[in-house]
């Protein structure tokens, strides 16, 4: 009810205030509209462009991990210098304007009320933003709309209370400096610890986030952090910058962030804080693979991997080992894949036994006029936690069983790139022998059979076991400080075994 309220007196408020100032007024404020959009558009810029400069200086492509405020000047900087001069280029049109409707004026004074007055309506352009975000949050009810009317409420009500002018006859004077202390006071009390603890959760979910190790461009968290400075600066900062055109502080701004951009990147480019620590350590995976998956004789390595942007030859000189990386060789492990990565085949073929490898065995394959059910007997061998993905190309549902017990019901299923994965983890005395039960969509049931060549993977299975190898303890005895373990639930064991079955079995 409160935020309808100061929706609609603000409304109000605006209606009134263009229906008193005319026609200039309404192209006043959409030409300081016009300014804000230039700032966003500044602001987004100068940051993402740091974004494709960091890879090129930097070890790591988020050298900020370990020391986070980095960020501030990597990003924020730059963030803050789009945006001044973004809404500067607005405010040049801004004042060109209004001179023009300043005519019943002596000449000498026209640009300074012109500039004046263009101060204060970037200034409500600022109030008119938080308008349309609170309006646009309790309307779609996004929620954090407390902060939209924070943002709102405490510099509106400064402004009216030290700055509001009851004639438009009257000239503009410059904004006071206390207007500004006092509309922001609350507001950044408010704001400051969520502002950092969401810049916290986004550096995070930045070296987290990558599903398939290698799928995503080394830039791509950073544009999504940069992004998120952006907004920031432009939302917590656009009353500020009002103030900055015509008060002399754009040549204090301008160099203070090309310092602050300068050390921060000179920091960077040198390694002076490394970018990952014992602290704040490199997320890694370190799997002894073995492969049967249409092989008559199973193929192993050792695959290093990781969910964090950048290359792994530093982590890989640092081992030894013979490790290779590179994207020339993919490996999928089941729940996701790995598109870059090192490997190493460096005893590999010690620590593991062929008994261990899980087997999908046909057991019937029924074919009808317009249907075909096949029955898999799958069995994970000694393994209690396993991932089976089942191609819903050739399988339109199926059913698994653990004995009696139905794990899998018939009915819709979940489907990700063609793929509905099943996950499964038991205890110690769990099962390892199941009955998966496949029904094909009518359409392929009869389009390959007995000879044809092996065509597409039907069924992919990995089974991990908690049991290190030879190989594999060597390899983490070696693993730099700062780097460490990082399972994801889909992530295996240090060793998993994989086999396959064709759809044309």
């Amino acid at each position: 009810m409160l935020y309808s309220s100061v929706i609609l007196q603000s409304l109000l408020i605006w209606i009134a205030s263009l229906f008193v100032g005319g026609y200039p007024a309404v192209v006043s404020l959409a030409l300081s509209c016009l300014g804000i959009i230039l700032m966003w558009i500044g602001s987004i810029a100068c940051s993402v462009f740091v974004t494709f400069v960091l890879p090129l200086v930097s070890l790591s492509p988020v050298p900020f991990v370990s020391s986070p405020l980095l960020v501030v000047g990597l990003f924020g900087g730059p963030a803050l210098l789009g945006a001044l001069s973004g809404q500067h280029f607005g405010y040049l049109i801004l004042v060109k304007y209004l001179s023009q409707t300043k005519g019943t004026l002596p000449p000498s004074i026209q640009t300074g009320v012109a500039e004046l007055d263009a101060e204060r309506w970037m200034y409500k352009a600022g109030l008119f933003q938080w308008f349309v975000l609170l309006a646009l949050g309790h309307f779609f009810r996004i929620g954090s709309s407390y902060l939209a009317f924070v943002w709102l409420v405490s510099p509106a009500f400064a402004y009216g209370l030290l700055e509001a002018t009851l004639s438009p006859a009257r000239l503009p004077k410059p904004l006071k400096t206390v207007t500004l202390l006092i509309g922001l006071f609350v507001p950044f009390l408010i704001s400051s610890g969520l502002v950092i603890r969401l810049v916290a959760t986004v550096i995070g979910g930045s070296v987290r986030s990558v599903r398939n190790p290698g799928d995503q461009p080394e830039w791509q968290g950073n544009a999504i952090l940069a992004v998120f400075v952006a907004a920031i600066v432009c939302l917590t900062m656009v009353y500020l910058l009002s103030y900055a055109h015509i008060s002399g502080a754009k040549a204090p701004i301008i160099i203070t962030t090309c310092i602050l951009f300068g050390i921060s990147l000179t920091m960077v480019s040198l390694g002076v804080n490394p970018p990952f620590t014992e602290d704040a350590a490199r997320a890694v995976n370190v799997v002894h693979v073995v492969d049967a998956s249409g092989k008559e004789e199973p193929v192993s390595h050792i695959s290093l991997f990781s969910t964090t942007p950048g290359n792994l030859n530093r982590e890989a000189r640092e081992m030894g080992e013979g490790f290779v990386c590179g994207r020339d060789k993919p490996f999928d492990f089941v729940t996701f894949s790995v598109k870059y990565g090192c490997w190493t085949t460096k005893n590999a073929e010690v620590g593991w036994n062929k008994s261990d490898i899980p087997m999908l065995h046909v057991e019937s394959d029924v074919k009808g006029n317009s249907s075909r059910v096949s029955r898999i007997l799958v069995d994970t061998r000694g393994s209690t936690r396993w991932s089976l993905g089942i191609n819903t190309h050739e399988v339109e549902d199926f059913l698994l069983k653990d004995g009696s017990e139905e794990l899998v019901s018939l009915g819709e299923k979940t489907i990700v790139d063609g793929w509905h994965t099943v996950q499964f983890a038991g205890g110690k005395k769990a099962l390892t022998e199941f009955e998966l039960t496949l029904f094909w969509h009518k359409t392929r049931s009869h389009m390959r059979g007995a000879g044809a060549e092996a065509g597409p993977t039907l069924l992919k299975l990995r089974t991990d076991v908690d049991r290190q190898t030879p190989q594999t303890a060597e390899v983490l005895k070696k693993l730099p400080s700062w780097c460490s373990l990082f399972g994801k639930s889909t992530s295996p064991y240090t060793l998993a075994f994989f086999n396959a079955l064709n759809v044309s079995f």
